[in-house]
């Protein structure tokens, strides 16, 4: 069976983590793209197509529920999942309440991120299925065929 990758933004201000599970991501055949603030986030998710973000709760600048908040304004879509340390469970729980997908405890399980990346991204290939029959029935709605 043919995998198809599934492009994630992986958002942290720690580099060195980034660089790391950036490289683990794509050796299982995920396109991954790094950013290291909110706003350089924001600026990819404009530019490139994004399935799921992968996004730390507390970054310097714009942290991630306020970059969660643009995402789901500017981006409903893209599916994000929470990475938070230990003590911010709370703000995870509150990110999923904005809309986030899930979230994950650092240092994260990569069999359980591979698994919730999964759904993430089939979660986000319904929706946008959904939405294409959708708009079809509208279509031919508009044009009297139903």
């Amino acid at each position: 069976m043919i995998k198809i990758p599934t492009r994630v933004l992986l958002v942290d201000d720690e580099v060195d983590f980034v660089e790391m599970l950036s490289l683990r991501l794509n050796e299982v055949g995920e396109k991954v793209t790094p950013a290291h603030s909110g706003r350089e986030c924001l600026d990819i998710l404009g530019q490139k197509v994004i399935d799921v973000v992968i996004l730390d709760i507390r970054m310097p600048g714009m942290d991630g529920i306020e970059t969660l908040r643009e995402i789901k304004k500017r981006f409903p879509l893209v599916e994000v999942m929470m990475l938070t340390g230990h003590g911010t469970t709370e703000t995870a729980v509150e990110g999923m309440k904005l809309g986030a997908f899930d979230y994950l405890m650092k240092p994260a399980d990569f069999d359980e991120l591979l698994l919730k990346l999964e759904i993430a991204r089939k979660r986000k290939d319904e929706q946008e299925e959904r939405i294409r029959k959708a708009e079809a029935r509208l279509l031919l709605r508009k044009s009297g065929d139903i």
